[in-house]
Protein backbone atom coordinates (compact mmCIF):
# COMPACT_ATOMS: atom_id res chain seq x y z
CA UNK A 1 0.00 0.00 0.00
CA UNK A 2 1.23 3.22 -0.81
CA UNK A 3 1.92 5.33 2.34
CA UNK A 4 1.67 8.82 0.88
CA UNK A 5 -1.79 9.12 2.43
CA UNK A 6 -0.17 9.32 6.01
CA UNK A 7 1.48 12.63 4.96
CA UNK A 8 -2.09 14.25 4.23
CA UNK A 9 -3.50 12.43 7.18
CA UNK A 10 -0.56 13.94 9.10
CA UNK A 11 -1.15 17.63 7.58
CA UNK A 12 -5.00 17.54 8.23
CA UNK A 13 -4.22 16.54 11.97
CA UNK A 14 -1.58 19.69 11.86
CA UNK A 15 -4.32 22.13 10.74
CA UNK A 16 -7.43 20.44 12.66
CA UNK A 17 -5.00 21.08 15.80
CA UNK A 18 -3.64 24.70 15.24
CA UNK A 19 -7.63 25.77 14.37
CA UNK A 20 -8.43 24.34 17.37
CA UNK A 21 -5.66 25.62 19.07
CA UNK A 22 -6.37 29.58 17.99
CA UNK A 23 -9.68 28.94 18.64
CA UNK A 24 -9.23 27.79 22.09
CA UNK A 25 -6.50 30.83 22.93
CA UNK A 26 -7.85 33.42 20.97
CA UNK A 27 -11.09 33.00 20.91
CA UNK A 28 -11.30 34.09 16.97
CA UNK A 29 -11.33 31.68 14.03
CA UNK A 30 -8.80 30.80 12.17
CA UNK A 31 -9.21 31.73 8.84
CA UNK A 32 -5.60 32.59 6.64
CA UNK A 33 -7.45 35.02 4.61
CA UNK A 34 -9.14 37.33 7.37
CA UNK A 35 -5.78 36.86 9.17
CA UNK A 36 -4.16 37.92 5.94
CA UNK A 37 -7.14 40.83 4.87
CA UNK A 38 -6.42 42.23 8.51
CA UNK A 39 -2.62 43.13 7.60
CA UNK A 40 -3.51 44.51 4.43
CA UNK A 41 -6.34 46.76 4.88
CA UNK A 42 -4.99 47.83 8.86
CA UNK A 43 -7.96 46.85 10.39
CA UNK A 44 -5.87 44.21 12.04
CA UNK A 45 -3.01 46.21 13.41
CA UNK A 46 -3.88 45.63 17.04
CA UNK A 47 -3.22 41.68 16.86
CA UNK A 48 -0.47 42.69 13.73
CA UNK A 49 2.54 40.83 15.29
CA UNK A 50 0.08 37.76 15.72
CA UNK A 51 -1.10 38.38 12.13
CA UNK A 52 2.41 38.50 11.13
CA UNK A 53 3.99 35.30 13.21
CA UNK A 54 1.33 33.16 11.78
CA UNK A 55 1.37 33.86 7.75
CA UNK A 56 5.22 33.55 8.49
CA UNK A 57 4.90 30.35 9.82
CA UNK A 58 2.42 29.29 6.61
CA UNK A 59 5.32 30.28 4.50
CA UNK A 60 8.39 29.35 5.78
CA UNK A 61 7.57 26.36 7.98
CA UNK A 62 6.41 24.32 4.35
CA UNK A 63 9.84 25.65 3.00
CA UNK A 64 11.68 24.49 5.89
CA UNK A 65 10.30 21.07 5.72
CA UNK A 66 10.79 20.73 1.98
CA UNK A 67 14.78 21.81 2.72
CA UNK A 68 15.18 19.59 4.98
CA UNK A 69 13.23 16.35 3.34
CA UNK A 70 14.82 17.00 -0.14
CA UNK A 71 11.96 19.04 -1.42
CA UNK A 72 8.49 18.74 -2.86
CA UNK A 73 6.96 16.92 -5.14
CA UNK A 74 3.97 18.55 -7.01
CA UNK A 75 1.25 18.35 -9.33
CA UNK A 76 1.33 22.18 -10.13
CA UNK A 77 1.69 23.25 -13.37
CA UNK A 78 4.84 25.11 -15.17
CA UNK A 79 2.62 28.12 -16.74
CA UNK A 80 2.82 31.13 -14.72
CA UNK A 81 0.01 32.75 -16.61
CA UNK A 82 -2.47 30.42 -15.03
CA UNK A 83 -0.62 30.22 -11.29
CA UNK A 84 -1.02 34.10 -11.50
CA UNK A 85 -4.57 34.00 -12.43
CA UNK A 86 -5.53 31.12 -10.52
CA UNK A 87 -4.01 32.94 -7.34
CA UNK A 88 -6.24 35.83 -8.27
CA UNK A 89 -9.38 33.94 -8.83
CA UNK A 90 -8.43 32.23 -5.16
CA UNK A 91 -8.42 35.90 -3.54
CA UNK A 92 -10.78 37.26 -5.44
CA UNK A 93 -13.20 34.16 -4.07
CA UNK A 94 -12.05 34.33 -0.66
CA UNK A 95 -13.28 38.44 -0.34
CA UNK A 96 -16.66 37.16 -1.89
CA UNK A 97 -17.24 34.69 0.24
CA UNK A 98 -15.94 36.29 3.06
CA UNK A 99 -13.49 33.73 4.11
CA UNK A 100 -11.50 30.78 2.59
CA UNK A 101 -11.28 27.18 2.92
CA UNK A 102 -9.24 26.80 6.23
CA UNK A 103 -12.34 29.37 7.84
CA UNK A 104 -15.50 27.85 5.99
CA UNK A 105 -14.20 24.58 5.80
CA UNK A 106 -11.70 23.68 8.64
CA UNK A 107 -13.29 26.05 11.52
CA UNK A 108 -16.76 26.34 9.66
CA UNK A 109 -17.73 22.41 9.18
CA UNK A 110 -15.95 21.07 12.78
CA UNK A 111 -18.66 23.77 14.13
CA UNK A 112 -21.29 22.62 12.21
CA UNK A 113 -21.74 26.52 10.80
CA UNK A 114 -24.21 26.23 8.27
CA UNK A 115 -22.57 29.07 6.07
CA UNK A 116 -19.52 27.26 6.64
CA UNK A 117 -20.81 23.91 5.25
CA UNK A 118 -22.30 25.62 2.24
CA UNK A 119 -19.32 27.53 1.31
CA UNK A 120 -17.41 24.52 1.36
CA UNK A 121 -19.94 22.74 -0.63
CA UNK A 122 -19.25 25.65 -3.54
CA UNK A 123 -15.67 25.69 -3.01
CA UNK A 124 -15.29 21.96 -4.03
CA UNK A 125 -18.22 22.62 -6.88
CA UNK A 126 -16.49 25.69 -8.36
CA UNK A 127 -12.80 24.16 -8.08
CA UNK A 128 -14.35 20.74 -10.12
CA UNK A 129 -15.62 22.76 -12.64
CA UNK A 130 -12.79 24.77 -13.06
CA UNK A 131 -10.53 21.90 -13.64
CA UNK A 132 -12.82 20.28 -16.24
CA UNK A 133 -13.07 23.44 -17.82
CA UNK A 134 -9.37 24.06 -18.11
CA UNK A 135 -7.88 20.78 -18.12
CA UNK A 136 -10.57 19.37 -20.57
CA UNK A 137 -12.35 22.03 -22.48
CA UNK A 138 -9.08 24.89 -22.76
CA UNK A 139 -6.21 22.21 -22.13
CA UNK A 140 -4.01 24.99 -20.38
CA UNK A 141 -3.59 22.29 -17.49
Amino acid sequence: MEMAWVWGLVGGLMIGSAAALFLLVNGRIMGASGILGGLVDGSGRATGAERLAFIAGLVLLPALLAAIMGGAETNITSNPIVIIAAGLLVGIGTRLANGCTSGHGVCGISRLSFRGIVATVFYLLAGGMMMVLFRHVFGVI
